[in-house]
């Protein structure tokens, strides 16, 4: 008698486990409390209201050196820095506006650099966003890109050899990994396992140059293979919880004696190079791309939808960091300029910088 055929199970039906959410499409999986991802949005909310009152102050005259904006680029800035300890050191570019307030200088003192007033950071000696201050462990942008990761890297090994396990984080364009520094500062940190992590910010364009016109490597990611440095990804720049947990993970790695970190974030600069810079060079459907996906828009639906916050929440929040910008405008526009006569004050020593002749970390032997 022939066996009876067996009916074939049906397979067990998969379901599929949500990663992202639906209204913003952000990471769901993060360490980040309810209290710490709202808090993640007030500062980049903060960023962006800054940047504005610059662009504005801008064409009222008010800055007269280049204002640059970081509109598209707030994630990426803000919650990578939120990830590092207080102990640890940051050496932004200059679209890293949100990094800075983010590691705690207040935006008072950061407008009263753009506007050359006394009490800044630099005196008044800059006017824009070139200053950095060790109070918050922030080492000033450098024009001479990619020298950050060398000043970074030196004072994280500095601090290895005193017993301390601080961590730097820099931030780099596509276009300037690129360059000769970068190969041979980033070569020399990973040699060293500085704990170092270095976040290549692939924003599309340097200056006016597509990447694809100056590389040919698929992910900007892929140039960690050569100096031995693993765990290299390339995520999404807009997505703040993905860059926070990214840069959390390359932190504690970093921290853990694992050596330098290195990941690519995609996202993109909205406006040109500076205030000054139309960005004619860049389509019109490359804007609309990116603004679709904007960071901020994004994360607020992402709340929204955990129900963490609403449109009355948003908006009161905005309102609020746009008072306190307009109170440190107030401020800083009753702040004196420098006396020219104090120029060559803080080059030297024995002359001390106008701004920081009272500052025990700069002047007292204890702190060299």
């Amino acid at each position: 008698m022939a066996k009876a055929k067996s009916k074939s199970k049906a397979p067990a039906k998969v379901t599929k486990k949500q990663t992202h959410s639906k209204a913003g499409n952000i990471q769901l999986e993060t360490r980040l409390s309810k209290e710490q991802q709202l808090e993640l949005f007030r500062w980049m909310i903060l960023n962006r209201e800054f940047d504005n009152k610059i662009s504005l102050l801008y064409r009222r005259g008010l800055v007269i050196g280049a204002a640059f904006s970081s509109l598209g680029q707030e994630a990426s800035s803000c919650a990578s820095a939120y990830a590092v300890g207080e102990g640890d050191i940051i050496a932004p570019m200059i679209r890293n506006a949100g990094s800075t307030l983010v590691k705690g200088l207040p935006p008072r003192d950061f407008l009263a650099n753009y506007m050359y007033r006394i009490n800044s950071p630099t005196g008044g000696r800059d006017g824009n966003t070139h200053m950095g201050d060790l109070r918050y462990g922030i080492i000033a942008p450098i024009s001479m890109l990619g020298a950050s990761i060398a000043l970074a890297s030196g004072y994280v090994l500095a601090a290895r050899m005193k017993g301390e396990k601080r961590v730097a984080l820099t931030w780099i364009g596509e276009g300037s990994t690129s360059t000769g520094e970068f190969h041979e500062d980033v070569n020399f940190a990973a040699v060293k396992k500085a704990p170092l992590v270095v976040i290549i910010e692939n924003n599309q364009y340097a200056y006016s140059t597509p990447s694809e016109t100056q590389c040919l490597a698929e992910k900007f990611s892929d140039k960690a293979i050569g100096y031995g440095i693993k765990h290299a990804v390339t995520i999404d720049g807009n997505d703040a919880n993905a860059v926070y947990e990214t840069s959390k993970d390359a932190v504690d790695r970093a921290r853990a004696g694992e050596g330098t970190q290195m990941f690519e974030v995609l996202t993109f600069r909205r406006k040109g190079h500076a205030e000054h810079d139309p960005a004619k060079y860049v389509p019109e459907e490359i804007f609309k791309y990116w603004e679709e996906r904007d960071p901020l828009l994004r994360y607020g639906a992402y709340l929204k939808e955990l129900k963490y916050i609403d449109d009355d929440g948003i908006s009161d929040m905005t309102e609020k960091v746009k008072a306190e910008i307009e109170e440190a405008e107030e401020w800083v526009m009753a702040q004196p300029k420098p006396d020219p006569a104090t120029v060559m004050q803080g080059v030297y020593a024995d002359q001390p910088h106008p701004a920081h002749e009272d500052d025990d970390f700069l002047y007292q032997r204890k702190y060299r």
